[in-house]
């Protein structure tokens, strides 16, 4: 398939994304800009088989500009800490680790049948999964999310062929990066989603289930298949809420496989550390109710690489 009209096409928006943003914002009546966002930051200890002990910080800003009283026309912002698509933390006592990148510049047109999304765009469309690529990732391109009678479909298009964050908003120059998905709800408890992907020039195909057991436990099934060759990423999990002290934890655990020769796909999810079989755990929770001070612990176990990381994040609005 001959690419090159949509190659052009994502080329022609990234040098003229400002003036495609100005368009936009012009064409919005009764303009009322708004200024918002949120800010988070994060210290943990990180403890790897094999790599010696190190503390890492992580701040990570989402600014935002609403252009009009009904909140449908955006510009949006994301800077972190890290230096690649899936770390977002700086080591502490590393002097060729304090980087600060904006990863994500876009314009957000909601609609009443769903949302467009272009510029530097995240890579996820709403609620973020522990599972998938990097929440602290990018893509180059468009997002069209449109809401039907039995679901939601969403295609996203553009480039993800370089990781490095200090090249997040440089002009995008190829199509690495197509999906397209469905998903829907089966029952008042279960929903599913169907993909078709093309991630650097590899071809997938995905399908993830999820059950609401109760307001507190859900379970999760997906499974990714690489067409050219078969190997399989296959996830379960399962996520609750309990009370340890009188303070409501949050729980997330999951199982997974990821075949030797499944491919880069595999590095880009949150803090990648290894293929094979492997089980993660992970426990959040706040202090008080006062103070947006939380604490979070994670343990992962793969074959021959184990990964403890212990920390506390703290998040305000501005």
């Amino acid at each position: 398939m001959n690419y090159s009209p949509v190659k052009n096409a994502l080329k022609y928006a990234g040098r003229n994304l400002i003036f495609a943003i100005s368009l936009a914002l012009f064409s919005v009546q009764n303009i009322a800009a708004e200024f918002s966002g949120k800010l988070d930051t994060s210290l943990r200890f990180d403890d790897r088989s094999g790599k010696t002990e190190r503390y890492q910080y992580r701040v990570r800003v989402y600014p935002q500009i609403i252009f009009d009283e009904n909140k449908t026309w955006s510009l949006n912002a994301f800077a972190v800490t890290g230096d690649e698509f899936s770390s977002s933390h700086n080591t502490l006592d590393d002097g060729e680790s304090d980087l600060f990148y904006v990863r994500r510049l876009y314009v957000r047109h909601i609609q009443e049948n769903g949302k467009t999304e272009i510029g530097v765009i995240p890579t996820y469309k709403g609620r973020i999964s522990s599972t998938g690529l990097s929440k602290d990732g990018w893509i180059a391109g468009l997002r069209q999310v449109l809401d039907v009678d039995s679901g939601r479909l969403e295609l996203v298009v553009g480039d993800l062929q370089d990781t490095r964050a200090s090249k997040a908003l440089e002009t995008p120059d190829d199509l690495s990066y197509v999906e397209l998905e469905y998903s829907s709800n089966v029952t008042k408890q279960t929903s599913f989603e169907v993909s078709a992907d093309r991630i650097l020039r590899t071809n997938f195909i995905r399908g993830e289930v999820r059950y609401q057991y109760n307001d507190e436990l859900t379970y999760a099934f997906e499974l990714i298949d690489r067409l050219d060759t078969n190997d399989v990423k296959i996830v379960l999990s399962a996520e609750t809420e309990f009370q340890l002290s009188g303070r409501s934890v949050e729980f997330f655990g999951y199982y997974s496989y990821v075949s030797d020769e499944f491919g880069p796909r595999a590095e880009l999810t949150e803090d990648f550390l290894s293929t094979g079989h492997g089980i993660a755990l992970e426990l959040e929770s706040s202090f008080s109710d006062e103070l947006p001070l939380e604490w979070f612990a994670k343990f992962e176990a793969f074959e021959g690489n184990s990964r403890i990381q212990l920390g506390v994040k703290y998040g305000l609005d501005f």
